[in-house]
């Protein structure tokens, strides 16, 4: 069994780079894209930041954190790449399968992650009124302090270099309610 990290936040936030970095610090680590999951929606998929999106969220998440602690309990250190808000914090960690995971919320400014959204060349998202939403939905949630990286350095290898100690430190922890 190793550890599973989920690196989260607001769209432009910088999960998938750092999630690559920090995965890459590893000797045998997997990297699970969460995004990757809503691509596996044939038809009939519903935009993720939706209200009437909500049980289709709910199964993609647990699809996606089953996944995540297969690998995990597999021994691979693994790093999971998505949206996992508070509000389905819960339902993702039963799904693991998992007693505990850590829990990483990359929170840079509303103008840091609207600039990246918009500047984005890889990636399909870049509706700025969605991101913003989605920004709100996470800076009005209740998270544990501890797990929250507000306004994370400016520079990859310093936010990479945050979440490694936070994460090594035990700071990131989530257990698992039954």
């Amino acid at each position: 069994m190793a550890p599973l990290l989920v690196i989260t936040g607001p769209p432009g936030a910088g999960k998938t780079t750092v999630a690559r970095s920090v995965a890459q610090t590893f000797d045998k680590s997997a990297l699970v894209e969460g995004d990757a999951f809503f691509g596996f929606l044939s038809s009939g998929a519903i935009a993720p930041w939706l209200p009437e999106a909500h049980d289709q969220n709910d199964s993609v998440i647990r699809v996606a954190a089953s996944a995540a602690g297969q690998f995990a309990s597999a021994g691979y250190v693994t790093i999971f790449d998505g949206i996992v808000g508070p509000w389905f914090l819960q339902t993702f960690a039963v799904a693991t399968g998992l007693d505990a995971l850590h829990y990483a919320v990359l929170m840079p400014s509303i103008e840091t992650c609207v600039k990246r959204v918009a500047t984005r060349v890889d990636h399909g998202f870049t509706d700025e009124a969605a991101a913003r939403h989605m920004f709100g939905e996470f800076e009005s949630a209740a998270i544990e302090p501890r797990h929250v990286l507000t306004e994370p350095p400016d520079h990859l290898d310093g936010v990479v270099r945050q979440v490694l100690s936070d994460f090594e430190e035990g700071l990131l922890l989530y257990r698992v309610r039954a």
